[in-house]
């Protein structure tokens, strides 16, 4: 018999595939590794019901406070979801752009001409590319990029509220 901390290489079969020979104590090992791990993790975990005093999460007023840790998953879902939205955003700009008609600027007497376009129309042709479009618009309007009266767009009710593309 051989002993428990010698590793032996793979075997082989007759057409030469690797079989994996895998010992209990390896896999103890590695058993033992994660859950150490994962303990420590779970330290750091603000949401984890270990609740122990020596837990220091960042504080309001620090650069990295309502922030995923760095390099994490969830900072990287974060910047794909950005990123998303940031091209739906642009997709409803060129749409305005595109079915939107040139219109006086309001307001201050400029000699500025926009492009607006009715919701009720917008609403109609959009519809077929997304069913998100008042939540898009809002988020458009937040980066100062449309205007539009009132603070939220509902069908049928604001169909002639005018959506104006901010050029």
């Amino acid at each position: 018999m051989e002993p428990e901390d010698d590793v032996r290489a793979p075997a082989r079969l007759k057409d030469d595939t690797a079989v994996c020979i895998v010992s209990v104590k390896g896999l103890k090992e590695n058993w033992q590794k994660w859950s150490s791990e994962h303990q420590e993790y779970q330290k750091q975990n603000p949401f984890s019901h270990d609740t122990r005093p020596s837990v220091v999460g960042p504080q309001k007023g620090q650069d990295d406070y309502g922030k995923p840790p760095q390099g994490s998953m969830t900072e990287q879902r974060g910047k794909d979801a950005h990123t998303h939205i940031s091209r739906e955003v642009q997709e409803l700009c060129e749409v305005i752009r595109n079915i939107g008609e040139p219109r006086e600027k309001d307001g201050d007497g400029g000699d500025g001409r926009v492009i607006g376009v009715e919701f009720g129309k917008l609403f109609e042709h959009y519809v077929t590319i997304s069913n998100k479009l008042v939540g898009i618009l809002l988020r458009a309007r937040k980066q100062r990029l449309v205007d539009f009266e009132g603070e939220m767009l509902w069908q049928g009710k604001d169909d002639h509220v005018v959506i104006t593309l901010v050029q």
